[in-house]
């Protein structure tokens, strides 16, 4: 039997020990927390599910991939982890990124409609859509319950198998085994899968912001569903209803401060809610006055151009990281793809490489037009 060893059981770690586990292999997952923990980029409430990436069609497919896999992984776990509200992206050019994201949809025979600025505002209590030229809505998107989801997909990764070591991983010079705690482990793999975490130990192309979240208090019709879970591309926006009593997330996506995800605060800073409360005055005038119900600070690892790293450091010692905010709705299709690629079945995407990056325009936001990330 095949060994691997996992360092890192957020989203990716775990999604990838139990796709290896439920194909044959033996699993240790490696973890100084537990799943879940507050630390992790995984713990946040929620992360919007949508397959629109502009005119990238990989990334598309492989989001409507992993749609159908939550939900699956939702029955076997016996829990609702994707709420379907549906997503709106609010487009303020006829021929942008939301059009680009459009034909992207029409040619992977992804469900998508464009409507009308007044017919979309017919979804929401208060919209203010005049400066919009139109509305891209995926009716099969929706939001994660993202902690929960987490959470499942450890106790699956354990009932298939998955060894968990609760220990502080180091890497074990080139060779394929970890430092555990001062106790050395061997096997056939390591895959590094370590968040935030994973520059401080290797020499990646990507760095680690701090991302403040906000959900506010609002009455019982702002609730998702029926309310939209939406994206704002050009003004680096995004939120959904009240899910699970926790209020409207309104978020701003600008790019935060460089963050340590050890010693960082977990106190959201007051500028982060004043550009929450500026976008929720510009598009949802109703709720101009609401009070903040709850907040959580968030970390993205980000690669300059918003590609991951799917990379071989060393012989069998594989990085999995940068997943730029973007990463968490992907899990169980990305799990697939590293699988076989750990299993020496495919080749990664040069795209994924620890080459240098270069900023493009095209996939993320930093304050200027690209793709919203999805926390």
């Amino acid at each position: 039997m095949k060994s691997v060893i996992v360092v890192g059981a957020g989203i990716w770690g775990l999604s990838l020990s139990l796709r290896l586990a439920e194909t044959g292999w033996r699993v240790t997952l490696v973890e100084q927390y537990a799943p879940g923990h507050v630390r992790q980029a995984s713990a946040g409430h929620t992360r919007l599910l949508r397959s629109s990436h502009g005119s990238d069609e990989w990334y598309a497919r492989m989001a409507w991939r992993a749609g159908e896999s939550w939900l699956r992984l939702g029955e076997r776990a016996g829990e609702e982890l994707v709420i379907q509200s549906g997503l709106m992206w609010f487009a303020y050019q006829e021929d942008g990124w939301e059009s680009r994201s459009a034909q992207v949809l029409k040619n992977l025979e992804i469900p998508h409609e464009l409507l009308e600025p007044e017919e979309a505002g017919r979804r929401f209590p208060s919209l203010k859509g005049d400066d919009l030229a139109f509305v891209l809505w995926e009716p099969k998107a929706g939001v994660l319950r993202a902690r929960d989801a987490t959470l499942a997909v450890a106790r699956l990764a354990r009932a298939a198998g998955v060894t968990f070591v609760r220990a502080r991983a180091l890497p074990y010079g080139e060779r394929t085994g970890v430092v555990a705690d001062g106790e050395v482990l061997t096997a056939d793999r390591v895959v590094w899968a370590c968040g935030a975490w994973l520059p401080g130990l290797f020499d990646v192309p990507m760095t680690i912001t701090r991302q403040d979240t906000f959900h506010f208090a609002v009455p019982r019709d702002w609730t998702s569903p029926p309310l939209p879970a939406f994206c704002d591309f050009d003004l680096s926006a995004y939120g959904h209803g009240d899910i699970g009593g926790v209020g409207m997330k309104v978020t701003s996506d600008a790019e935060g401060e460089p963050y340590d995800p050890e010693t960082g605060s977990r106190q959201v800073l007051a500028a982060g809610e004043e550009l929450a409360r500026d976008y929720i005055a510009r598009r949802f005038p109703a709720l101009a006055d609401a009070p903040v119900l709850f907040s959580q600070v968030c970390q993205y690892a980000l690669t300059a151009d918003a590609e991951w790293i799917i990379a071989e450091a060393a012989d069998g010692v594989w990085l999995l990281g940068g997943d730029s905010g973007h990463g968490f709705k992907h899990a169980p299709a990305l799990a697939e793809y590293v699988a076989d690629v750990v299993d020496g079945r495919a080749e990664p995407d040069q795209r994924f490489g620890l080459h240098e990056r270069s900023p493009a325009r095209g996939l993320r936001t930093s304050g200027s037009p690209a793709t919203p990330r999805t926390p």
